[in-house]
């Protein structure tokens, strides 16, 4: 079908959508008595109406059972990563034994690259995108020092070509292509933050597995957002 810029067409096209019925699950917040136009969903999305029943139903267990609601059935807390395997493994196209939920985001991050940021020889630095999430900006930064390096020469970030808003999958190729020698890890995100790009995942991996370079993803905005197969992947 092609494409019109007219407010018809886009009213059109949203009541053939097969997830519109979803919109209605949402709360959203109100402007001068009407919704508001939501642009958020990456970030913080808006809140589910059944959030509020899943967070009472557990503080009413914290109040009844206190400390031994960490045992109690149903649900007990002692083992809630277990609970989350089959539906975040679904979420990201990972076996659910390639997950776990735990932490919060820049701890993880830290536990990752403590574990995979192994600087040794010429391959010292760290390839990411310029603009960063700045929780990730700081946690690799954090990352250099603790090894001695200097973030000014160890971090290599990418930026977008003049007057464009994203990244090129040919430029961040080229970059793993022409820094492999030098790179210790590759972090990047699923989706950029702050442009809301879709990152090519899958031809990053397969680069960065030409290269033998370990390679990182935040799906902090990207994971329940966007279809992915980290499995098949080989991330």
């Amino acid at each position: 079908m092609k494409y019109i810029n007219s407010e018809a067409f886009a009213r059109e096209q949203d009541s053939r959508d097969e997830l519109k019925g979803f919109r209605e699950h949402f709360i959203f917040p109100q402007h001068e008595g009407n919704d508001v136009i939501y642009f958020c969903g990456n970030s913080l999305g808006l809140q589910p109406k059944n959030a509020a029943p899943y967070v009472e139903r557990e503080l009413s267990k914290w109040a009844e059972h206190a400390v031994e609601g960490h045992f109690n059935e149903p649900r007990p807390w002692l083992h809630y990563h277990k609970l989350f395997k089959k539906s975040s493994a679904h979420l990201v196209g990972a076996l659910e034994h390639e997950v776990v939920v735990m932490n919060n985001l820049t701890t993880n991050l830290h536990l990752l690259m403590a574990s995979f940021y192994k600087p040794a020889g010429k391959r010292t630095k760290i390839l990411m995108e310029a603009g960063s999430f700045p929780s990730d900006a700081y946690a690799v930064e954090t990352q250099v020092r603790f090894h001695s390096l200097d973030p000014e020469k160890h971090i290599i970030e990418l930026k977008s070509q003049e007057g464009a808003y994203a990244l090129e999958q040919e430029d961040i190729l080229a970059a793993i292509d022409k820094h492999a020698d030098e790179l210790a890890l590759i972090l990047m995100p699923g989706i950029q933050y702050y442009t809301g790009q879709l990152m090519p995942m899958e031809a990053i991996a397969q680069k960065a597995a030409e290269h033998g370079i370990p390679f990182g993803l935040d799906l902090a905005h990207a994971a329940g957002n966007v279809p992915m197969k980290l499995h098949d992947w080989g991330v």
